[in-house]
């Protein structure tokens, strides 16, 4: 009998498990399907009919008692879109603002060159504009002046200007772009080639790198400086992002290797934004880069956060662990399908918090009254 009994315990605890296993599974394929097939929004459409406002109990604007206007005034209707510029949009509806470098080409009338030329004035003119594309590379050419001193016979060369690289022959515009279009645009150094190839310009792969390696250094200093100025912030974000980096060609003619590595952006509350690279997303790597900071630090739920910051707490350095508002959002969004009643009304809460952020966004308060009006209204 009780073997009997045992047996009937297992195959129940081996139900249980199955069961929580095709939960689980369950849960996997319904997240596999909306993410190829379901809308991926994770914007909730809040139902405020039966409720009243967040903001019900704040200050209302005075209220105008001022007489109507009468019958013969027309109200000035105010527009809600931006007023155009005048080169805001032409004819032809191309839009540029004033950065964008402009060629005027002069067209005369025809009649102006005719017969009866002496019948015609200009009165005005219109204009007519193309976006156009001109060649992206043009060679300097600095012609320096040899002058020769007519009693001693010497001669002297007007002198070169400087360069930012010293014995390149690249100028600085086209350095920063080189970089700009890496870094920026993602537009690998072998495309660049190929496109200074296209462009009669010839200049080995080699030597791009060169000259993208000397300009990291000299921005090494600015990078330096933000980087600093950046913890020194009372509030830090923190993320990690996977990227893929080439690995070095190995012994012989084994070819190098696309591998699996990861930016760390990390964002300060003056508005600026540092990235560090690192082949691995442990701890460790954001341990190196929090040493000096002291404050909160706004992550996702990523465990090496937290073991980052203990770690560091235990270095006698102050920082307060806070995780974000949208990654704890997205899983009570992921539990609406299960547990819908207690899901939406956590969503219902965090909507409200979002409401308030909206709120002091739009009154540009300073943090002062922007901390005071959060513990007011926050909990």
């Amino acid at each position: 009998m009780n073997d009997a009994t045992k047996a009937l315990e297992q195959k129940d605890q081996q139900i249980a498990r199955l069961s929580e296993q095709v939960t689980a599974l369950q849960q996997q394929l319904d997240w596999f399907k909306r993410q190829l097939f379901g809308r991926k929004s994770e914007r909730q459409v809040p139902d405020n009919s039966q409720q009243g406002s967040l903001f019900d109990s704040l200050p209302q604007a005075p209220q105008d008692h001022s007489e109507p206007p009468s019958p013969d005034t027309s109200p000035t209707r105010r527009s809600s879109r931006k007023k155009r510029q005048s080169s805001d949009v032409n004819d032809t509806g191309l839009r540029f603002d004033e950065s964008v470098p402009q060629r005027i080409i002069e067209i005369p009338a025809p009649e102006l060159s005719g017969p009866d030329a002496e019948h015609y004035e200009v009165i005005s003119h219109e204009d007519t504009c193309r976006l156009a594309q001109e060649g992206g590379y043009v060679v300097l050419i600095y012609r320096r002046q040899v002058v020769r001193h007519k009693q001693h016979q010497t001669l002297t060369t007007a002198a070169a200007p400087s360069n930012v690289l010293e014995g390149c022959y690249a100028d600085v515009s086209y350095l920063a772009g080189l970089m700009v279009d890496k870094a920026v645009y993602h537009l690998p150094l072998y495309r660049q080639h190929q496109r200074l190839l296209d462009s009669g310009v010839t200049v080995s792969r080699s030597t791009l790198i060169n000259w993208i390696q000397k300009g990291i250094e000299l921005l090494r200093p600015i990078y330096r400086a933000q980087w600093q100025h950046i913890l020194d912030s009372g509030v830090l974000a923190m993320d990690e992002v996977p990227i893929k980096a080439g690995v070095k060609k190995g012994a012989g003619k084994t070819p190098g290797k696309m591998k699996q590595s990861y930016f760390w952006p990390i964002y300060g509350d003056q508005d600026e934004m540092a990235f560090t690279w690192s082949p691995g997303r442990g701890m460790v790597h954001a341990v190196e880069q929090l040493k000096g900071f002291s404050g909160t630090l706004l992550t996702d739920g990523y465990t090496a956060y937290t073991r980052a910051v203990q770690k560091l707490n235990a270095e006698e350095l102050l920082i307060e662990h806070a995780n974000c508002w949208a990654h704890c959002r997205r899983a009570f969004e992921k539990a609406l399908q299960y547990e819908p009643d207690g899901a939406q009304q956590a969503l219902d809460q965090i909507a409200k918090l979002y409401g308030i952020e909206k709120h002091l966004r739009e009154k540009e308060l300073d943090s002062d009254e922007s901390l005071n009006y959060r513990q007011q209204y926050s909990e």
